[in-house]
């Protein structure tokens, strides 16, 4: 892996970090969430963690993960960094304070993607349509390849359609939509997460695995 002033880019658009040292047996599903408006509440292009928030109700269902040794493994958009908003340094930042967050209630997160790069961007970051950007799968496959995953038992979770796309491309096997409805696509299925009997289906889910 390359690195760049200390931070583990994989390429100079794709930030791929193991977070915590808990090793897990070849072929297991994953769950994979949205970070932005799924694990915090969205500010828009988050470069301040101070302004970081959970969200209600995913502190539980991370934890659930981890008591069951499901992989937890963010994927995330960062088209602040492609368009000159803010760098790296800030999404350290504010990923720090997000996952620092999340062990506060005893959650936690076992991989880090975030794809910087947009047709909106700046130098080698402007690329239209990269594979690693959703609603492309190339970030769950990448963590499916270095972790050993069973993409096909595995669930995300996210707030835009784009989430979903990027799920039911990698072959997982079910998505939920944080304040949306439930649908399908190409047979993948998609469930609402709006409220705490959305969370116990999620949870249900994942102690299912």
């Amino acid at each position: 892996m390359a690195e760049s002033e200390g931070f583990p880019l994989a390429e100079p658009g794709l930030w791929v970090e193991r977070t915590t040292a808990r090793s897990f047996p070849a072929g297991r599903p994953a769950l994979f969430l949205d970070r932005d408006g799924t694990i915090n509440v969205d500010t828009g292009y988050p470069d301040n963690p101070v302004a970081m928030e959970l969200r209600d109700g995913i502190a539980p269902v991370i934890e659930a993960a981890n008591e069951h040794g499901i992989p937890v493994i963010v994927v995330t958009n960062q088209s602040g960094i492609a368009r000159g908003y803010f760098g790296w340094d800030a999404f350290a930042r504010v990923n720090g304070r997000v996952l620092g967050l999340l062990a506060e209630k005893k959650a936690f997160v076992d991989m880090v993607l975030a794809c910087a790069y947009h047709e909106a961007g700046r130098g080698v970051l402007a690329v239209a349509d990269h594979p690693m950007r959703k609603p492309n799968p190339g970030m769950l496959l990448e963590a499916g390849c270095r972790l050993g995953l069973d993409l096909s038992r595995s669930l995300i979770v996210g707030d835009k359609p784009a989430d979903m796309e990027a799920g039911q491309r990698a072959g997982l096997a079910r998505g939920w939509l944080v304040d949306g409805e439930g649908s399908t696509i190409g047979g993948f299925s998609v469930s609402p997460l709006r409220g705490a009997h959305h969370v116990e289906d999620l949870l249900a889910a994942i102690r299912s695995l």
